[in-house]
């Protein structure tokens, strides 16, 4: 009777000593390789996958000991993927609810609308928080990519603030981008006003870039399609200085010349009729808009007046006089 009550003895010794180990353990701040660790967990990962994962990344943690936590608190199951940043003084238990809460780590960025697909992967490829697989690819290698007919992803990504998880690549953002755009197409197209010269939706966005480019002040934006519309109905050139800088691209100083306009390029509506052969920028909701319910209004002339409005004319002597009061008397 002695020796079993000595061994029930030594087992509750043992077993509380254990207990107080593992208490301790989970509640003691784990090493890490840096003050700040960012790490990621792959979708579809097993517990032990992310702690493998975490090690990696400089987050010495005891693989058993964890996934010991993990089944004591009924965790082994519900790890979210995603992208986390640690500091120093975190410990298991902790750690161990954040990856459970799924409390991933963000990174933000803001896509403009009116720049250019350039432009945007120029920003895009300098973000410290993103994986880059799109730095090096063509325009049409990356349209190739997100599943986008033609030779460019020009138009069909969606400018807005985008959130997403620390290390997570360019491919993924530009997928949601284009996701979204498509989207806002379809909808919009859906609702289009009828009559309107637009053989398919991508006139429709080439012409919505064309709107975006072209308005300096938002109350302008369904007039400024307007003009641009009945251009296309009656066979006229657009005639939009935005579509021959595009053109231009890098060799485009900030200073638009007489002799740009008269070279013929593909982009040239001075000197080629309709729709040049794709969008010059990313539209904005509020252009797509605009583009497939244009304003009520006969006006084919548009001149700026400096101060980001436009003065729209029906005709070609009313807007010769626009341009003398706004343009030539302002040089």
């Amino acid at each position: 009777m002695r020796i079993i009550t000595g061994l029930f003895v030594v087992v509750v010794i043992l077993a509380a000593s254990a207990l107080g180990f593992g208490y301790h353990w989970a509640n003691s701040p784990i090493e890490l390789a840096e003050p700040a660790v960012d790490f990621r967990i792959v979708s579809g990962s097993s517990l032990r996958g992310a702690v493998q994962q975490a090690r990696e990344a400089g987050i010495d943690l005891n693989a058993n000991l964890f996934v010991l936590l993990a089944r004591v608190r009924g965790a082994t199951t519900g790890i979210k993927a995603g992208s986390y940043a640690v500091k120093a003084g975190i410990t298991p238990d902790q750690l161990l609810s954040k990856i459970a809460k799924g409390e991933v780590s963000q990174g933000e960025i803001l896509l403009l609308e009116g720049q250019t697909f350039r432009q945007w992967i120029r920003k895009i490829a300098q973000h410290p928080d993103l994986t880059h697989r799109f730095k090096d690819l063509t325009d049409a290698e990356i349209a190739s990519k997100l599943a986008i007919d033609g030779q460019t992803p020009e138009g069909w990504l969606f400018p807005d603030t985008y959130l997403f998880d620390k290390q997570s690549s360019d491919e993924e953002l530009l997928q949601r981008a284009n996701r979204a755009m498509r989207k806002k197409l379809d909808q919009a197209w859906a609702e289009r006003a009828a009559g309107l010269p637009y053989r398919t939706p991508y006139e429709a966005l080439i012409m919505a870039s064309i709107v975006e480019k072209e308005t300096g002040r938002a109350e302008d934006r369904a007039l400024v399609a307007a003009v641009f519309v009945n251009r296309l109905r009656k066979g006229m050139l657009l005639q939009t200085d935005p579509t021959v800088i595009y053109g231009l691209g890098d060799a485009f100083d900030g200073n638009l010349r007489k002799r740009d306009l008269q070279a013929d390029t593909a982009y040239n509506t001075y000197t080629r009729a309709g729709l040049p052969p794709t969008p010059i920028a990313m539209p904005s909701q509020a252009s797509l808009q605009a583009a497939l319910h244009p304003a009520d209004s006969d006006a084919l002339y548009f001149v700026a007046r400096g101060d980001g409005s436009s003065v729209f004319s029906r005709t070609l002597e009313e807007h010769n006089r626009a341009v003398n009061k706004y343009q030539r008397s302002a040089k």
